[in-house]
């Protein structure tokens, strides 16, 4: 474990790492991570449980009652909105609706719990670095949600909205939809451009948002990402008038 970087007074930040699958979010952090050119922490903010390097205990039963049932683990963003859930009645419903309650709970709850830790890892002079976040990739499903979303949803939006930090800086991570689909194979060309066009939407939310083309070598990625958050820090420590652009 990392131990308190002691003797700074900077002012810390987040910086958040977005895109949807493939486009090389975790790699990338990861190799800031042991490049150890700048004082970063790492810390997964996707519902991939099997990804998370934290998690609360409550999670991990859930995760363990899970895979005992034979099911799958939660991808890494948000769910498949072709995935419509079986309707159900009488006792049936009312189980679902408990079995729901208590996920957002637990949901809320791992969110608050990585959110204490950023800011922990924060006051200890590091900048934190997120793979992925819960505000942008909910953002188009449960804070937007153009009113189809189920209430649970509706509940889980305003806490991200309106409760939730948001990250200093996203950096987009951004390559065509067939590129990303090569790269993993997981999903459909049609789902990866729709999470593309979700990401994209968060240009206009946040004071800084950069885009980085994953379309090259990983170690130009890397570097050009690197190049964003020096720069980024140096303006906090001389701020400017405008955000800062890809």
């Amino acid at each position: 474990m990392k131990e308190k970087r002691k003797g700074t007074h900077e002012k810390m930040f987040s910086v958040a790492l977005i895109g949807a699958d493939g486009a090389g979010k975790t790699t990338v952090a990861r190799h800031l991570e042991v490049r150890q050119e700048m004082p970063v922490r790492y810390l997964y903010m996707g519902v991939s449980k099997s990804s998370s390097n934290r998690m609360l205990p409550t999670t991990r039963l859930m995760l363990a009652l899970k895979r005992a049932a034979g099911r799958d683990d939660d991808e890494g963003g948000p769910p498949n909105p072709a995935r419509q859930a079986r309707p159900a009645r009488g006792w049936r419903r009312l189980l679902r609706s408990g079995k729901r309650a208590l996920s957002l709970a637990n949901r809320l709850a791992e969110e608050g719990y990585r959110a204490l830790l950023a800011t922990h890892y924060r006051r200890q002079g590091y900048i934190v670095l997120f793979d992925r976040h819960f505000y942008s990739d909910y953002y188009a499903h449960d804070i937007v949600g153009n009113g189809h979303q189920t209430r649970w949803r509706r509940i889980h939006g305003l806490f991200l909205n309106h409760f939730y930090p948001k990250p200093d800086y996203l950096i987009l991570l951004d390559a065509p939809a067939p590129v990303l689909h090569a790269r993993k194979g997981e999903g459909t060309v049609e789902l990866l451009e729709r999470r593309r066009a979700e990401y994209w939407q968060l240009r206009e939310q946040v004071p800084y948002f950069s885009v980085v083309d994953a379309t090259q070598p990983q170690e130009a990625v890397v570097q050009q990402v690197t190049d964003l958050i020096r720069n980024f820090q140096k303006q906090q420590r001389e701020p400017i008038v405008g955000g800062v652009e890809d």
